[in-house]
Formats: C-alpha cells, structure tokens, sequence
C-alpha cells in the first residue's frame, strides 16, 4: 500500500506551491505521486461552492475516500487542500494506514498577503478580501482553522524558503514511509 501526505494550512500558506516542488522532488528521485489539489477537485464535487459546513464536510470526505482508494491502488497521494477542521483530516487518516499530515506554518498576516499575489491556477482569488462579505466563511478568518496537534511534518515557511520546506518534507517522507 501507498502512502498519503495531506498538506494543511491557512489559505496562502504555500500548501500548493510547496506541494508541486515536492511532487518533483520526489519524480527526481523515481517516486510517483499524485496530487489531489482541492481547489481543483472542488470544480467537479460542487461547481456552484457555497463553503457551507455541510458542503465542507462532503468535500472532505470524498477527497479522503478519494486518496485512500489511490493509495490501494499503490499510488502515492499529496492532498493539498486546509481541510480546516481536524476531524476531516483524522477521518483521512481512519482511513488510510500509510498517513501522515504536514502543517504548512504561516501567520495570518503573511497568508493575507501571499494570497494576494498569488497565481495558483484553480484556487479562489480574492479569499481574505471577500471574508468581510457577509455570510463569508474564510479559514482563520471567519470559520476555524484547527492547527494539527501532532503533524507528522511541520514546515514554518516565514523560517524556511518553499524550496528548502519542500527539501524537508521529501527527507521527512522518506523517513516515515521508508
């Protein structure tokens, strides 16, 4: 069996960007992933996201269920998506034998102004701008983000550079999974 890493984090936090570096890391050193991006995935589940929490925990569960039947497959899994509440990443990790979950660090502030900037082709732009909307339900801002307790791999990347957090997390892997 296969192994999934699901990377967390606040908006902006450099999940997506961190997660494509590893993934070619890994092709470098003759490892196959495949990388589940929410934001993509989202398109297909619910065309129309409302962000409810009924919405999210349906998301949630098909995208664990999703990367639990790959890793059977013997297919190697990143999940890059905030998964902001614990319980949709421990329901992943019910699933799945072979898991571990990597905390992509970042204080608000700096994820505000990454996500700004950014230029990732499938996730939402403008998050943090439209969390004074009403009804808005922005991770950290207007709904929890729930840090994980005990992740497998914890990245600062105010401390490190996305290159060097990717070096890591691939060392890490290495390490869990070996």
């Amino acid at each position: 069996m296969a192994w999934v890493v699901w990377f967390t984090g606040l908006p902006g936090c450099g999940k997506t960007t961190i997660a494509q570096r590893v993934e070619a890391m890994l092709a470098k050193n003759g490892t196959s992933v495949k990388v589940l991006q929410l934001d993509e995935i989202r398109k297909a589940i619910t065309p129309c996201p409302r962000y409810t929490d009924e919405e999210r925990e349906i998301v949630y569960a098909s995208l664990a269920y999703m990367a639990k039947l790959l890793s059977e497959a013997g297919v190697n899994v990143i999940v890059d998506a905030t998964a902001n509440r614990r319980r949709y990443r421990d329901f992943a990790r019910s699933l799945i034998p072979k898991f571990g979950e990597v905390f992509i660090r970042a204080p608000l502030d700096v994820c505000v102004a990454r996500e700004a900037k950014r230029k990732a082709a499938f996730s939402p732009k403008g998050i943090y701008k439209k969390a004074a909307m009403e009804g808005a339900a922005v991770p950290g801002v207007n709904v929890a983000y729930e840090e994980p307790l005990a992740p497998e791999i914890d990245v600062d990347t105010t401390a490190l550079s996305a290159e060097q957090s990717a070096r890591f997390i691939v060392n890490r892997i290495g390490e869990l999974f070996a």
